[in-house]
């Protein structure tokens, strides 16, 4: 018996998209529940909603202030009742069946031997092959049970919540699965305000970023050598390379970010 699925959609300021991807979320996965979380957008997007809601069924969540994706994204767990979660981006475009069942094949079958799904974007600025960040997607499936335990410690990390999520499943040794969204178009911030408004806010994520993996390193890492202990060679260099990858990632957003 395959799982059941809530999907969540965070959005923020997403009058021009909004509508298209309740819609293609609700007609690709009729039996799915769909939760929109409105983060307080101050443009139309809650107007479009609630019209919306009218027409087709969702569940519509409007937030009086904005508290940072990690608190949306939260307040859609929180609220949602199946057993799988999928996140989705609120901004995306050319949505097509196939993302979903790419997304949540692997996840929602009885015995399935991944624990989070990763979903890319190929229609992006940087190429998916080569972009160092391509694990702070916002389009993911995972297992509600799984992520439940971790609501608090994200609710207020605001743009470090991909990193801190992808962090903990590391940790606690959960096989994580990456699938490539053919022809799925997520626009950059450049693509969507102005210029001195695209970098302040690529800066203050970054930052957000680089904060999330210096508070939380010693802790990681000290959870992975506790469960694995002085086990193995080959485990034992998983958690070298593993520290390396995560010392460059630190790296590279000190470097982009001053």
């Amino acid at each position: 018996m395959k799982k059941k699925v809530s999907i969540v959609i965070c959005t923020f300021n997403e009058e021009k998209t909004i509508e298209n991807v309740v819609r293609k979320c609700r007609e690709y996965n009729p039996e799915s529940e769909v939760i929109v979380v409105d983060d307080g957008s101050k443009d139309k997007t809650e107007e479009i909603l609630m019209d919306l809601n009218k027409e087709i069924s969702f569940k519509n969540i409007s937030l009086s202030e904005n508290k940072g994706k990690s608190n949306a994204m939260v307040v859609g767990v929180e609220n949602a009742q199946n057993e799988v979660i999928l996140f989705f981006d609120a901004d995306v475009s050319n949505i097509k069946k196939e993302h979903f069942t790419r997304l949540l094949n692997p996840i929602i079958v009885e015995d399935a031997e991944v624990d989070m799904v990763l979903g890319m974007p190929s229609e992006t600025q940087i190429d998916y092959r080569i972009n160092p960040f391509k694990s702070l997607t916002g389009e993911r499936a995972l297992l509600k049970k799984d992520i439940e335990p971790i609501l608090e410690d994200i609710r207020d990390i605001r743009f470090g919540v991909e990193t801190y999520i992808n962090l903990y499943f590391q940790a606690h040794g959960k096989n994580v699965k990456y699938t490539l969204l053919e022809g799925l178009l997520h626009p950059t911030k450049y693509d969507k305000t102005s210029k001195t408004k695209a970098t302040k806010e690529f800066i203050s994520e970054g930052h957000e970023i680089a904060v999330t993996l210096f508070k939380n390193y010693d802790l990681i890492m000290k959870r992975i050598n506790n469960s694995f202990g002085k086990q193995n060679k080959k485990i034992q260099d998983s958690i070298k390379k593993f520290q390396g990858e995560l010392n460059d990632k630190i790296q590279t957003l000190l470097r982009n970010n001053g």
